[in-house]
């Protein structure tokens, strides 16, 4: 029997050990997001920002040219490593690392001018915690920037969708819905001006490969899409390759 782990701990091996696949995966450094979190940063030229669970880096490095400085936040030390790296070799002298949960973090109120966080939020255990030192942490009139994948609002295809998440990566938590991200926005202090969502297509082979998704995973996320119903395979817009397409969500907050 493998030995029991909390929470942490499963968060830091999965991505401990796949850092670099997420410095250098399309999914995580493009996208029309990264260039609105680039213009929220132009009106704090000598303020501070805040990347909460910055994985890769690649949200911090949007924001590091247009702010006066950048923390970079992750629960994974291996993570950090790779964004201090890519920072040094982007010439961005203007950001830095820090380790920690997003469920506490280790500043004092009012800190930053922008707090944002970019497809990490569904691996957080507590997620209103973690939303609640967000607002605690930001500046009255700084900006807070969610970025992440979403769950449908219908509840069964929501459940395949956990489900199939859970399979391929076990340090998945939930995928929130837009409704859900913007009563929870709200319950943390944090004034919506804004909200979008997009499809974020998926290439199956490179989704799985991306996390080193056991063999037998990949062998039950398959069944899982097979059997499922004609209106959540479309929902998906699933392929014949198994490759799909997910909601994201973009929800711009200030306090």
């Amino acid at each position: 029997m493998t030995v029991a782990r909390n929470h942490d701990k499963v968060v830091s091996e999965q991505f401990g050990s796949t850092a670099a696949a997420y410095l250098t995966s399309t999914v995580h450094a493009q996208g029309a997001d990264l260039q609105q979190l680039a213009e929220y940063a132009k009106p704090f030229r000598q303020g501070k920002a805040l990347d909460v669970g910055c994985g890769a880096g690649h949200a911090a490095f949007a924001i590091a040219p247009h702010i006066g400085t950048v923390i970079a936040y992750d629960l994974s030390e291996e993570m950090l490593a790779v964004v201090q790296d890519a920072a040094a070799d982007r010439d961005l002298k203007n950001l830095y690392v820090q380790q920690g949960s997003a469920d506490q973090l280790p500043f004092a109120d009012a800190t930053f001018d922008l707090v944002c966080t970019r497809y990490s939020a569904h691996h957080w255990k507590s997620l209103p915690q973690a939303l609640t030192e967000m607002s605690r942490v930001l500046k009255p009139g700084g900006k807070c920037i969610v970025i992440d994948t979403a769950s449908p609002e219908d509840i069964l295809t929501d459940t395949y969708f956990q489900s199939i998440e859970l399979l391929r990566d076990t340090s998945h938590v939930r995928n929130r819905s837009m409704s859900v991200w913007r009563q929870l926005l709200d319950e943390a202090g944090l004034r919506r001006v804004t909200d979008h969502s997009w499809k974020l297509p998926l290439q199956f082979d490179t989704w799985v490969a991306r996390m080193r998704t056991p063999q037998e995973r990949v062998v039950a996320i398959k069944s899982l899409w097979n059997s499922a119903p004609s209106e959540v395979q479309a929902y998906f817009d699933l392929q014949k390759d198994y490759s799909f397409s997910i909601d994201a969500v973009l929800l711009e907050c200030y306090k």
